[in-house]
């Protein structure tokens, strides 16, 4: 068994579709990512930038709009994406090296709106295989401050067709229904601490009440290691060395499942297809 992950972890993920690993990086390489990405944010803006920077708006998030596909023009980033700390979690989980695709720097702060429950694999459409998320907190992160919130158990469910979602509580206008039967956890964190989670499960968060504090989150995309084909957006693939790996590319579209009652009982029937968005969070 990998020191990093436990018997007890792998439980966890194959029964919830999520593990959160405890102070994987430390307070002075937290202190670091906060100083080099709030220096970058107040610098300008970037490619990717959600909706651009505008200090003068009364939006948090147009005041500190997330970062996108940072490792693309920032070596600092593409240093974090590859981290063998990373790579080693997510190999012990799914048996194979995976191969990474995407960095996204959220800043989140003080009445910033969170983001509607959704699935990550939507958005990525990974074949074969699925796809990982790596999110490390910079800051607290509570219910106050609109902590990632998480359906355990959903990543056994089919990808779910999406439904409008309330944009005064989030910035997508986008989310997928749960049951009332299927409770939405908080997942509590402290800085320095990882939560490493399925591309299936569904997962969202909700605003940030506070009116001081940010919840600011370093986070990874990656695909499984077997996969041959990503979604547009999430070209080049990289190996954990850092080199380019080349896949093919998913076609837009694909069938997406809802909720139906039969003999009784609600379950998910596969229908349709959905549109083919960028992965905010």
């Amino acid at each position: 068994m990998n020191a990093s992950i436990t018997a007890e972890d792998l439980r966890a993920w194959n029964g919830d579709g999520y593990v959160v690993k405890r102070a994987r990086f430390s307070k002075e390489e937290v202190d670091s990512y906060i100083n080099h990405f709030m220096k970058l944010r107040e610098s300008g803006t970037y490619e990717g930038d959600f909706s651009g920077v505008d200090i003068s708006s009364a939006d948090p998030l147009k005041k500190y709009p997330r970062m996108i596909h940072m490792h693309r023009w920032d070596e600092f980033s593409m240093k974090w994406m590859i981290d063998a700390r990373i790579n080693e979690c997510l190999t012990a989980i799914t048996g194979k090296s995976p191969y990474a695709v995407q960095t996204m720097l959220y800043f989140k702060p003080a009445g910033a709106r969170g983001q509607a429950l959704h699935q990550d694999q939507f958005y990525l459409k990974v074949q074969p295989g699925t796809s990982l998320a790596a999110w490390l907190a910079l800051d607290e992160c509570s219910e106050a401050t609109g902590c990632i919130r998480v359906v355990p158990g959903s990543h056994k469910l089919p990808l779910l067709c999406t439904t409008k979602a309330d944009t005064t509580q989030s910035f997508t206008d986008v989310t997928v229904p749960v049951p009332a039967d299927m409770p939405v956890v908080p997942v509590l964190m402290q800085p320095g601490d990882m939560l490493f989670f399925n591309g299936e499960l569904i997962h969202g968060s909700l605003p940030n009440t506070t009116t001081d504090k940010f919840r600011r989150a370093l986070i990874g995309h990656y695909i499984s290691g077997e996969a041959e084909k990503v979604a547009h957006w999430y070209h080049p693939a990289y190996r954990m060395d850092g080199t380019v790996i080349g896949l093919e590319t998913s076609p837009d579209g694909g069938p997406c499942g809802v909720w139906a009652e039969k003999d009784g009982k609600r379950e998910v029937v596969l229908t349709g297809s959905g549109p083919v968005h960028n992965l905010h969070e």
